[in-house]
């Protein structure tokens, strides 16, 4: 019997998708020869993953872990092609352990984490591909971010599983307070989607991009020179009213803003409290997504 090293099988499982015990099954059956475990992998259907590399997942679902006291959470995201896919109970319990693992993990990247083990005693990456070959899409475990920190993190998902967002509060208080006021934040960032939390986070390089444009603009009206500076700063204000979480109305109360509501339940839970971070997550967002004639590609999956 020909000698199958790891190196044989990770070359497999890189060409063809198919899962660890897989290939080495297919390898021990073609004694070696790589080819011939190609074939025995298509003729068993168990390559399609590879088939599926160059299609577009910009579906799918963000979810959230939190352990017991709230100082550690993940949020990840995972695609699929279609939003039928991701309403699908096994690729929803799918997220989930990935978001467990998350949760636990000491990596920081993507392709350490779909080199762990998953519940079923393979690395993530092959129960990938095993539901790759399940499902018949592609499906890409994307991104993942974990927070861990001495105060409180909140977290919450919007829209079934669209948009996931991690709150952290930098306070020495454990209060239930506190954490329904990060709920409602992540709410607002969900919501609002703001380019920082607070205007200490505003870099130069925005300050002077923006004053570039809204110069322009002014000029563009036909405002005098003279004014134009002054007319600049207040419209420079509202937009960083507009940008940072802190200076934003409150969704659920207009007449604060969400740094009053911040200060109003650090009073009343009798301990300071500062937003400290902010992630936000949304399905899809930066990639292209194809149009596709669902007819056709019905069609196509029938050929």
């Amino acid at each position: 019997m020909a000698n199958i090293t790891a190196q044989m099988v990770k070359e497999l499982r890189e060409g063809t998708g198919a899962g660890m015990m897989d290939c080495k099954k297919a390898l021990v059956e073609a004694e070696g020869d790589m080819e011939r475990a190609i074939d025995i992998l298509r003729e068993k259907g168990l390559s399609k993953a590879a088939k599926k590399a160059d299609r577009i997942a910009a579906e799918g679902l963000v979810s959230v872990e939190m352990n017991a006291d709230h100082t550690v959470a993940a949020v990840v995201e995972v695609n699929s092609e279609t939003d039928f896919v991701a309403k699908n109970a096994d690729f929803k319990m799918f997220v989930k352990d990935v978001a467990q693992m998350a949760l636990v993990t000491e990596k920081q990247e993507i392709a350490e984490l779909l080199d762990e083990n998953h519940k079923e005693g393979k690395a993530l990456k092959a129960v990938l591909n095993d539901r790759i070959s399940t499902i018949g899409e592609k499906l890409d475990v994307r991104r993942f971010a974990k927070l861990s920190t001495d105060g409180q993190i909140a977290g919450y998902i919007h829209g079934a599983g669209k948009i996931g967002v991690l709150v952290e509060m930098l306070t020495d208080a454990r209060s239930e307070e506190v954490l329904a006021m990060g709920k409602d934040i992540a709410m607002q960032v969900a919501a609002m989607n703001p380019k920082y939390v607070s205007r200490d986070e505003v870099d130069a390089n925005y300050i002077a991009h923006e004053t570039e444009i809204l110069t322009q603009q002014a000029l563009n009206e036909g405002k005098p020179a003279n004014i134009v500076e002054k007319m600049i700063k207040g419209r420079l204000e509202k937009q960083l009213k507009e940008v940072c979480l802190l200076e934003q109305t409150f969704v659920k109360n207009p007449d604060v803003t969400v740094k009053q509501l911040v200060a109003d339940t650090a009073k009343k839970v009798g301990s300071d409290i500062k937003i400290a971070r902010v992630v936000r997550f949304e399905v899809g967002e930066g990639i292209e997504k194809k149009e596709e004639n669902f007819a056709e590609e019905v069609a196509k999956q029938l050929k």
